[in-house]
């Protein structure tokens, strides 16, 4: 195959076969297509786009790169949930283990946070002694014994992927719904799954700035998912302001286990169930039930046991990881709170440390913010609108100054 012609003809917007697609990213996946290559074709589809055969050609190819997990015979229903990112998106936390009491088997392959998402994986790891590096045998094993895993990309668990996303990164070719839809996919569809439910997020805090992109992309991921024998559901959620009332990692997973515990902010727990009954087999009125029973969080609490936590650090993770600076910010005037832009909050928890630049930045547990405001709220001059957890006293300021232009108060 002369990978040159067959950038040209993408280039032209040519559709190109199944054997095309499959042996580039055969070749890609090997060493034998070289970045420059994989990155000009990259920049074709950007441009000319790829059929909706095609970019499931690219998903399973992608998907068949490496490893898949394989379930045993007469497993249950096989299900999960992705959101394309959000910021105070802790929706996984909460989601994982409350499907997982469903007889259900949630095995959620998860990322790293970048740029202002917060990532999944970053706040497990805030759990002490909480290991998100586990093999698919393990995960099997695991899967077998609490219906529920919650873990990284292993090695050879969607290489092409792995090397696909790094290379769009720094080419400029982030922003492609074949490739993005390819990506997402093809790490969720090599879970086997039965059913997935996407959170597709749109606005300021989100990847997708507008809800028309944001549909193009939904039914992008949902004409794949059927060509790939998956049932596939999709939940359109604004992203303006923060989900709930934290952002950062520890924060995060405090207000994850309020929820657990059939309490935290209402926008989260609305947000958890809307996804939940989507995939999870059960009524809503059941899933509430789960939740206020406690059943979730036994269940959250058996999987941190199960991947190398302590349960009994759950309630201590204010304490574990306490920044050096908590202060709140107040209101400068009385009146309604008619903005908290996400996208400055989620720019400015990047900044005190919560989130990396680039993907071999560390992230800080400790830092960020709790008790944010919502937009619709009353608010006195005087009154807290967040408390700011940072490392320093440059950085708190540096937070409040951004934190004060994300949030607007219109006076009475």
């Amino acid at each position: 195959m002369h990978i040159p012609t067959l950038i040209s003809r993408k280039r032209e917007g040519e559709e190109l076969s199944t054997r095309e697609i499959q042996q580039l990213i055969a070749g890609y996946t090997t060493g034998e297509v070289p970045d420059y290559q994989m990155s000009a074709f990259a920049m074709a589809v950007l441009f000319k786009g790829m059929t909706a055969s095609e970019t499931a050609t690219l998903t399973r190819a992608m998907m068949s790169s490496g490893d898949c997990f394989t379930h045993r015979p007469g497993h249950p229903p096989v299900v999960d949930k992705h959101s394309t990112g959000g910021i105070g998106d802790k929706v996984s936390l909460v989601l994982a283990p409350l499907v997982a009491c469903t007889d259900c088997w949630v095995p959620m392959v998860s990322g790293r946070g970048l740029g202002i998402t917060g990532g999944t994986l970053d706040k497990l790891e805030s759990i002490p002694g909480f290991n998100v590096h586990l093999s698919l045998d393990q995960a099997a094993a695991q899967l077998d014994k609490t219906g529920l895993v919650m873990m990284g990309q292993t090695e050879h668990f969607c290489p092409a992927d792995r090397k696909l996303y790094a290379l769009r990164d720094v080419t400029g070719t982030v922003p492609s719904i074949p490739l993005i839809t390819a990506s997402i996919m093809s790490k969720k569809l090599a879970e086997s799954l039965d059913r997935l439910v996407l959170d597709v997020k749109f606005g300021s805090g989100a990847f997708m700035q507008t809800k028309h992109d944001a549909e193009i992309l939904a039914d992008s991921m949902v004409a794949v998912g059927r060509e790939m024998g998956v049932e596939v559901f999709t939940v359109l959620n604004p992203m303006k302001e923060p989900t709930g009332r934290s952002v950062g990692n520890s924060l995060e997973v405090i207000e994850a286990l309020e929820c657990l515990e059939g309490g935290g902010p209402a926008d989260l727990r609305v947000i958890v169930l809307d996804l939940a009954e989507k995939i999870a087999g059960v009524s809503r009125l059941e899933l509430e039930r789960l939740l206020d029973d406690g059943s979730a969080r036994r269940k959250f609490d058996q999987l941190v046991a199960a991947q190398g936590g302590n349960p009994a650090d759950l309630p201590c993770l204010g304490r574990i990881h306490k920044a050096p600076i908590i202060r709140e910010m107040l209101a400068p005037t009385t009146g309604e709170v008619s903005k908290v832009d996400a996208g400055l909050i989620g720019q400015a928890a990047l900044q005190l440390g919560a989130g990396r630049a680039k993907a071999s930045d560390g992230v800080d547990f400790a830092v960020g913010f709790d008790r944010l405001v919502k937009t619709g709220e009353t608010i006195h001059a005087g009154q807290p609108l967040c408390r700011i957890h940072a490392r320093s006293a440059v950085d708190f300021d540096m937070a409040e100054a951004m934190a004060a232009k994300a949030v607007r108060i219109a006076a009475h």
